[in-house]
């Protein structure tokens, strides 16, 4: 059995009070990833992890949708996919969510590790790269980005 690697992203966003937490798990060879979110708008919200960890200007400096290896935008279940990509996050009339995967490209250690990396939920739900929208495969046309944060180590 490998090591287990752990990390944690705290996301807020101060202006609308929208706030989640969401934890990485990664032993043998998947990532377990499971978060819980509060106060966002309901409905179906597009939840990706993004290549930088720069929040210096909001969200916006997140970068793209992680993808080392150049791949179209798709769902956490396709094989055409960016490493990022993670589907949707669902928030009931209360804007409370939960969010569970488990996920064989997500990966907390190596060439392609996501600590130091962001993760960013959207005001809209996430078409998978299954749209007929200009940016259906490269950003699933999600929509703005709302609340942000930056995937960090934690204790084992």
């Amino acid at each position: 059995m490998e090591s287990t690697a752990k990390a944690i992203c705290i996301l807020i966003n101060h202006d609308t009070g929208y706030r989640g937490t969401v934890n990485f798990e990664e032993q043998d060879g998947k990532t377990k990833i499971t978060g819980t979110f509060k106060n966002l708008p309901p409905g179906k919200h597009g939840i990706h992890i993004h290549e930088f960890g720069d929040l210096s200007n909001g969200c916006v400096s997140a970068g793209a949708h992680f993808n080392p290896f150049k791949k179209t935008h798709g769902g956490p279940a396709d094989e055409e996919r960016h490493v990022g990509d993670l589907g949707n996050v669902e928030a009931d009339s209360e804007g409370n969510a939960t969010f569970e995967l488990v996920d064989h490209l997500v990966r907390l250690t190596g060439e392609h590790s996501v600590i130091g990396r962001s993760l960013v939920v959207h005001a809209d739900e996430d078409d998978l790269g299954r749209g007929n929208f200009e940016d259906s495969k490269t950003t699933g046309h999600a929509g703005a980005r709302i609340i942000c944060g930056i995937i960090g180590v934690c204790k084992n």
